[in-house]
């Protein structure tokens, strides 16, 4: 039997306990729980969890969520079977749901206004309807990948002089997200209330979603995003639950003028969350989830007040994280003024992703006691265009 020594200043201590799948060598994928650096097989508790998806888990509701993580809480404090613990640096892990629909938001007002000073000098920073509802789009499921997997640089069309012309992007970018994993679906025809939120929503992971900003800025108008989003998504292993932020949760910054009855929140859904992103390996932003003018109980009354169903494994994401402060901007076309005014990385001027380059982005929040809890990491590398 093996007893986890926890670190008193963990990030995945008792008041975290987030999910993954994972394989050992040796064994097939399988729900794990990541307690210090170690992964505890959760098959010793329920064979749920030799799914190679946390999906039949997340099914099984709210209340089972609540029983499950305090059996794991009395597992994982007392003797483990030594077949059932592996050390984080042994084991692979692999995405952690299967994705059903795949959501993604426009939900701060820092990156909207300055997206909207960039794209629209001299008119007003934001859209007529961006303060009345959460603007969002629907995004390819098929192509959110689990964190570590290379991103191929895309191609496609871009806007030329007198005519478009075909070729690889020159404007890669990224968007540092977080995203909200669907436990519990709904039925077509019956919205979720804000209310709904935290029986509905499994956990939250880290995003980063891949953007292509020359092939975004000619095929965008007149309906929105679609090949300059839709080739990448990266997701990061772990899912932490829901449960493990209330400690998290604030406030969001004040809603002017106040929403309509279908978006308004008895407490509100914002976390404090504080994201990091390293390019190359230097840190270049750090932006703060709290500034979030929607919260995501917001978002998932939105995307379904229209009678739209929800399924397990649905992932609907925040869009960017922005501050207020420069180095608070979560997309590098914010972070460079569109280019004009390249961050040194590694002693050299930069603007946009080139071959080779990495891209991680990390977060941790506030837990009970004054302590932290982690998300690890999403991360991914940029390969040539083929």
């Amino acid at each position: 039997m093996t007893r986890i020594a926890i670190p008193e200043d963990s990030l995945f201590g008792l008041a975290n306990l987030p999910y993954g799948v994972f394989s050992a060598p040796g064994t097939s994928p399988r729900v794990g729980v990541r307690v210090a650096d170690r992964v505890v097989d959760l098959t010793v508790l329920d064979d749920v969890f030799a799914a190679p998806t946390l999906n039949p888990f997340m099914a099984q509701g709210h209340m089972r969520w609540v029983e499950v993580r305090e059996q794991i809480m009395d597992l994982v404090s007392g003797d483990v079977p030594d077949t059932a613990v592996h050390p984080i640096d042994t084991v692979t892990m692999h995405m952690p749901f299967e994705v059903a629909d795949y959501v993604d938001f426009y939900a701060s007002e820092h990156h909207a206004s300055n997206l909207g000073r960039l794209f629209r000098p001299g008119s007003e920073p934001l859209m007529p309807n961006w303060k009345h509802l959460p603007v969002g789009y629907h995004g390819r499921a098929g192509t959110v990948v689990p964190s570590g997997t290379d991103i191929v640089r895309p191609t496609g069309q871009r806007k030329g002089e007198d005519a478009p012309t075909f070729g690889e992007s020159r404007r890669l970018d990224i968007e540092a997200e977080v995203g909200f994993v669907v436990g519990t679906g709904s039925p077509l025809g019956t919205p979720v209330s804000t209310d709904g939120f935290a029986e509905r929503v499994f956990g939250v992971v880290l995003v980063n979603d891949w953007s292509a900003r020359d092939i975004q800025a000619w095929e965008y108008v007149p309906l929105g995003p679609f090949l300059g989003k839709s080739f990448a998504t990266s997701v990061s292993p772990w899912v932490v639950p829901l449960l493990a932020l209330e400690a998290a949760r604030v406030a969001t910054p004040p809603q002017d003028p106040e929403p309509l009855p279908y978006l308004r929140e008895k407490k509100p859904w914002g976390l404090d969350l504080s994201l990091e992103v390293t390019w190359n390996g230097q840190v270049v932003s750090r932006p703060p989830y709290r500034e979030m003018y929607w919260s995501p109980a917001q978002m998932l009354a939105h995307m379904t007040v229209n009678g739209a169903s929800s399924r397990t494994g649905d992932l609907f994401a925040s869009g960017t994280i922005s501050g207020p402060d420069k180095d608070q901007r979560g997309a590098f076309i914010e972070l460079t003024w569109g280019g004009k005014e390249p961050v040194e990385v590694n002693g050299e001027p930069r603007t946009f992703l080139e071959d080779g380059d990495e891209v991680a982005i990390t977060a941790t929040a506030p837990g009970p006691s004054g302590t932290r809890i982690g998300f690890g990491d999403v991360q991914g590398r940029v390969l040539p265009a083929r």
